[in-house]
């Protein structure tokens, strides 16, 4: 069993680098066609992260939509959804969220220590919450998912949980989808945040495909030594 699981981030933003605006829903960044790829993405992989503000901004569902790729996840002996993720620094989770209301795929809640009893309280008996450390190691999160059997990780955001594991080194695929406008607004939401990236001008990521979609751009970077 590796020490941690292959990580692939994903994510679609604007022109401009946001993933979303500042109004009430979230900013539809992506097409049919996009929303599909994204599906079989979720279907090969192990297990989804997602930040605990994106739960609380979106409330996503993190389901593979198909039945066809779920029958299929099935019959290879897996799961027919992956594992659920999340992670929060105060444990501030809300048990009626899609995230745990839907689904038949466990989940699980890695907390940082301050929040490991808040999170317990509000949701401990529809995930596995654990202690993840303060602050919060990713590397203990990592390797806590590889001892469950977890291979293949994507992260879906946000701008928290990118910026995290992109700084730390840990991720080794990106997949970023570029919507064709401008968001425009300072305090709208980003990619990523500020940070240390490994990979700068001097160390640039190495790109394994560019693909149109419609009127979007799917560009895959590969992060590490893998090559997938």
């Amino acid at each position: 069993m590796p020490d941690r699981p292959y990580v692939l981030l994903s994510a679609a933003m604007s022109v401009d680098g946001h993933i979303d605006d500042t109004g009430p829903e979230p900013l539809l960044l992506s097409d049919a066609a996009d929303l599909d790829r994204v599906d079989e993405v979720r279907a090969g992989v192990d297990a989804i992260l997602v930040g605990a503000t994106t739960l609380r901004r979106d409330d996503p569902r993190l389901n593979v939509r198909s039945a066809g790729r779920r029958a299929a996840r099935v019959a290879e002996g897996r799961a027919a959804y992956p594992l659920k993720v999340t992670v929060t620094g105060s444990g501030d989770l809300d048990p009626a969220a899609r995230f745990f209301t839907t689904g038949d795929g466990p989940k699980l809640v890695y907390a940082a220590t301050p929040g490991v009893g808040t999170a317990r309280k509000a949701v401990g008996a529809v995930a596995d919450v654990v202690d993840a450390g303060d602050p919060l190691d990713l590397h203990r999160l990592l390797a806590d998912l590889a001892d469950r059997g977890v291979r293949r990780l994507m992260v879906e955001g946000g701008t928290a949980m990118h910026t995290l594991f992109l700084t730390a080194g840990v991720a080794d695929e990106l997949q970023l989808v570029v919507a064709p406008f401008f968001v425009g607004d300072a305090r709208a939401p980003r990619f990523v945040g500020p940070g240390r990236f490994p990979h700068g001008a001097a160390h640039r990521m190495r790109l394994a495909e560019a693909r149109p979609i419609g009127d979007l751009v799917l560009l895959r970077y590969l992060l590490g030594d893998a090559d997938e």
